[in-house]
């Protein structure tokens, strides 16, 4: 069995496929610590994306497994407190997702930033993504898996060699299978090194411009832009500088923080998330993409959903 694409979905469906007994190869163009998912922030949090009723099920099934993650400590995952504020009222309707976070409630006024009108407080799974990245290619190797770096070119070269291929190549779907409707929305983040901040923030905004911490250990992944129809993976100053200064403003401890790395990385937008099989020149091809911003968060909800797929 085949599965293209060795980010945080591709892993995940190793790590299931193997654990289950398949005989399975990654090819990837690039190594995990080299794609979009080392980007990421990252935290488990509620998706509004369609199909609803799946993504439910998707992200519900992620929050078990990454609940139980945590207690590995060399995992990347962490339980982890903070609160997730907007600048505009959110009312007390929450996400059925939101559900699962145990000691979810409404931020007081006191514990909102300046400029923020409400907000909740949560303890969700952090993923640390370097980390947790290293930890799936252990788990994806000590099953017996196989993680090549070779770039599939055509989905026939796949299709040539393996009668099962799991195509989980994100925004480089568009290519691979010729999907339109995939556009890359570009993300940019900033590692600074920890001035002794234990809880991370999200601001809850339509907006291409927000503010959003996340400690992992001495170093915090701050955040973030999200630039629809863009390719470019250079950092930007100007962006870096916007998010230092947003970031601040929320937790002034950020200001003066010690810049480690500046992060790029292209999330794969569409419509709907695409988790179906399709027959493909003699093979099947079980496509898993268009996860956006919500990768990290469907992840093992996708992968388990693939696996049933596979087993027909």
């Amino acid at each position: 069995m085949l599965v293209i694409g060795a980010g945080v979905q591709g892993l995940t469906c190793g790590v299931v496929l193997a654990e289950a007994g398949w005989p399975v190869r990654i090819r990837t163009a690039d190594r995990p610590r080299e794609t979009t998912s080392a980007a990421a922030g990252a935290m488990w949090g509620p998706a509004q994306l369609r199909p609803a009723e799946r993504v439910l099920y998707w992200v519900t099934r992620s929050h078990a497994e990454f609940t139980a993650l945590a207690r590995d400590e060399g995992s990347g995952v962490r339980l982890t407190a903070g609160r997730m504020a907007a600048r505009f009222e959110l009312g007390d309707a929450v996400p059925t997702e939101a559900r699962l976070i145990p000691d979810l409630r409404r931020c007081t006024r006191d514990e909102l930033p300046e400029g923020f009108v409400s907000g909740y407080r949560g303890t969700v799974p952090l993923i640390d993504m370097p980390r947790y990245l290293d930890h799936l290619v252990a788990r994806f190797q000590g099953a017996g898996g196989e993680l090549q770096l070779s770039p599939v070119q055509t989905l026939a070269d796949a299709a040539a060699e393996a009668s099962t291929v799991v195509n989980c190549t994100g925004v480089g779907a568009r290519e691979l299978v010729g999907d339109p409707g995939v556009h890359p929305v570009r993300g940019q983040g900033v590692v600074v090194r920890n001035p002794g901040i234990d809880e991370y923030f999200v601001e809850l905004t339509d907006s291409g411009e927000f503010a959003a911490f996340m400690p992992h250990g001495d170093r915090v992944v701050l955040g973030g832009v999200a630039e629809a129809q863009e390719w470019k993976l250079d950092v930007r100053p100007e962006v870096s500088a916007g998010i230092r200064r947003r970031c601040a403003a929320v937790e002034p401890r950020l200001a003066d923080a010690e810049v480690l790395d500046e992060l790029v990385g292209l999330r794969p937008g569409r419509e709907s998330v695409r988790v179906d099989v399709e027959r493909y020149e003699g093979s099947r091809i079980i496509h898993n993409y268009g996860h956006g911003g919500c990768g990290v968060t469907l992840s093992w909800g996708c992968a388990f959903e693939v696996a049933d797929l596979v087993e027909g």
